[in-house]
């Protein structure tokens, strides 16, 4: 059952981006000041840690406390036996029961939520809303040849960004009807991100989404000095897409079905 004041048909849909995540803290922090409540998230990578702190309706202030605190440390460590990566993700558990206090299954968890993985062998996107919730995230996570795949049911999965950094097609999976999008933009990207580029131009186009793009020029994506920035830019964007939105949007503040 959804938390009471969501929208249970309103998907997020976070983008991956390493250290970059932390700009969707600001986004939820926006998102909760004006009373929009999505009942579902979904994510890739960074995105997907994020995600899953909102569906475990974390408190957006706690989230960012985490974001400010976070090291690399809680979710890979060197292996000792390095085999599929050079680190270690089952640490990922450790720190989910310490943010949680247990280590949920996805389908107990208030908010709708799902993970974007990549199935090595089939080289297609694989929908992770069910089971161990630490499992689903060390799938996403899972960057080849840095940290090692995850077996489920019969597949091996790595990084949901490999096949789609923005899961918007994971989100309505799961449920969404209208989407909040919010895609790690940079003004830098050249021609090899024109797949990234056209598909980023059909959600801009798409009348269900309302994209938030956080610039993320001069920022660092794989250290975390930049987090109070990189929070600030989300709040920022989140501002700025939700102020020019059409009257339909307008509907979602403070409101729910």
């Amino acid at each position: 059952m959804p938390l009471a004041g969501d929208d249970p048909t309103l998907g997020l849909t976070l983008g991956g981006g390493g250290a970059f995540g932390a700009a969707h803290v600001g986004v939820l922090q926006v998102l909760a000041e004006r009373g929009i409540r999505p009942g579902i998230a979904a994510g890739t990578s960074s995105g997907a840690l994020v995600a899953a702190a909102y569906a475990a309706a974390v408190d957006p202030a706690a989230i960012e406390r985490a974001a400010v605190a976070f090291r690399w440390r809680q979710i890979a460590r060197w292996s000792g036996a390095p085999r599929w990566g050079l680190l270690d993700s089952a640490v990922v558990g450790r720190s989910v029961r310490r943010a949680l206090g247990h280590d949920p299954i996805i389908e107990e968890l208030p908010r709708r939520f799902a993970a974007a993985a990549t199935d090595l062998r089939t080289r297609r996107l694989v929908v992770i809303d069910s089971g161990p919730l630490s499992l689903a995230l060390r799938a996403t996570i899972a960057v080849p040849g840095l940290i090692p795949p995850v077996r489920l049911h019969g597949a091996l999965l790595a990084d949901g960004g490999m096949i789609d950094n923005v899961p918007v097609a994971a989100t309505r999976r799961i449920g969404a009807d209208r989407l909040i999008v919010v895609r790690l933009h940079a003004k830098w990207e050249n021609v090899r991100m024109m797949r990234t580029l056209t598909r980023t131009a059909d959600l801009v186009r798409d009348p269900s989404v309302l994209l938030i793009q956080p610039e993320m020029e001069r920022m660092a994506q794989w250290t975390m000095s930049d987090v109070p920035r990189l929070i600030a830019e989300g709040r920022r964007a989140a501002e700025a897409a939700l102020d020019a939105q059409d009257s339909e949007w307008g509907l979602l503040e403070g409101s729910s079905p």
